[in-house]
């Protein structure tokens, strides 16, 4: 039986690779549907993943990680006397606008303390960190080099009216939804933040005549020089976050009503609380999963269409073979495995390409744009048993054929 099901399906081999490359096609479909759902719903807290905070303590009307309303800076200072906490620290949140090269990129700045112990953005090096202590100086993502029109360390742009320097470069940061991350000291942050709208352009009143400068276009020495250091932040100061590391054998649970009856305006979550809420709000109320979610369902039905396909007119072609085997005395279990092990087989044979082909993509993906097609273990698993469900249940409409055939056909012209 064994050899019957595979000289049936290599018995057209044009058919039979049509048929693969359907198959691959759903695989890579669910693959790459589901990996960029996991990617994504992942990388819109990949920064609340790598702190070393036990609690986050935000405005008590979050929406999620990046939507949500500030609080004056003092209740950093605050937490620091609630019962438990062993460490505070500040993570402001805002938005603005990159210039480099006459062009526009809106941005999301995150201001905290590089000498801090609770937020690090992502993978960066001790020495970068310790850059940002100087005025106007920021960290980007290696992604966002090319939006950012940055070659390198040491290149200068503007946010707003105001200079920056890139000092360092960090990885695995961006959101997949968010504008581009920037990542400075929060009294940059604070300055950026706050600095108002300037259209860059200085003008002089000539002989008759004005002449107006675009300090965005100006060498970046020139343009620095009439800039003062940012003021330290005051107590009023807007800040998003207060980063609460508790101290050891501290109950989270019993800590965040703590902080939340002392600091007013607020509410607490615990590490994973936070990362659960921002990651369902993006799946449940933004449509982007359903929207991934059909677009696997579409993969999975155009596989079991031509797997079916496939089977139905292999069973037909074979009808006369398949009598055989019943006239001699097979039973009918004996005819459903060799058509179950021939789309065992197609399983097999279009999942392995499907799911390396899908694995190349998401490594390029990642290495170029940034985004990542996640592929877990259980979610390749998960993948292999949908293409078996889908295969096996595409022989059922086979099976349905060569149960009506007679033994007689044998016998007849």
């Amino acid at each position: 039986m064994v050899s019957l099901a595979r000289k049936n399906l290599l018995k057209d081999l044009p058919r039979f690779l049509v048929a693969q490359a359907g198959i691959m096609f759903a695989v890579s479909l669910v693959t790459i549907q589901t990996g960029i759902l996991k990617g994504f719903t992942r990388s819109t807290t990949l920064l609340i993943d790598s702190s070393e905070a036990d609690i986050w303590v935000a405005s008590e009307n979050i929406v999620n990680f990046e939507l949500t309303e500030p609080f004056p800076y003092v209740q950093v200072r605050q937490a620091e006397e609630v019962e438990g906490v062993a460490r505070a620290e500040a993570l402001t949140i805002g938005s603005g606008r990159w210039y480099s090269d006459g062009k526009l990129t809106t941005l999301r700045v995150f201001g905290f303390d590089p000498n801090g112990d609770l937020f690090r953005p992502g993978d960066v090096s001790d020495n970068s960190m310790q850059a940002l202590n100087a005025p106007y100086s920021a960290l980007i993502d290696r992604t966002n080099m090319r939006s950012f029109r940055i070659d390198g360390v040491g290149d200068t742009a503007r946010i707003r009216q105001l200079p920056v320097m890139v000092v360092g470069l960090t990885r695995d940061t961006q959101s997949l939804v968010s504008s581009k991350f920037v990542f400075t000291s929060l009294v940059n942050a604070n300055a950026y933040i706050s600095s108002g709208f300037s259209a860059g352009l200085t003008c002089q009143l000539g002989e008759g005549d004005i002449t107006c400068i675009n300090a965005f276009q100006r060498e970046p020495d020139a343009a620095n020089a009439d800039v003062a250091d940012p003021e330290p932040l005051k107590a009023d100061a807007p800040v998003t976050y207060v980063l609460v590391k508790a101290k050891p054998g501290e109950n989270l649970q019993r800590l965040k009503r703590r902080l939340e009856s002392e600091l007013s305006g607020t509410k607490a979550f615990t590490k994973n609380e936070l990362i659960t809420s921002t990651q369902a709000y993006w799946q449940n109320r933004t449509g982007i999963g359903f929207i991934l979610g059909l677009g696997a369902i579409v993969g999975v039905i155009v596989g079991m269409v031509v797997v079916a396909q496939i089977l139905y007119t292999s069973v037909s072609e074979n009808l006369r073979e398949f009598g055989t085997l019943k006239a001699m005395g097979a039973s009918d279990w004996d005819i459903y495995s060799v058509i179950l092990e021939q789309s065992l087989w197609m399983a097999l044979l279009g999942y392995v390409p499907g799911l390396l082909l899908c694995w190349g993509v998401g490594t390029w993906t990642a290495a170029t744009q940034g985004i990542v097609v996640l592929i877990t273990p259980l979610s390749a698993v998960g993948v292999l048993g949908i293409t078996v469900v889908m295969c096996v249940g595409s022989a059922v409409f086979a099976i349905q054929k060569v149960t009506r055939v007679d033994p007689g056909i044998v016998f007849k012209a």
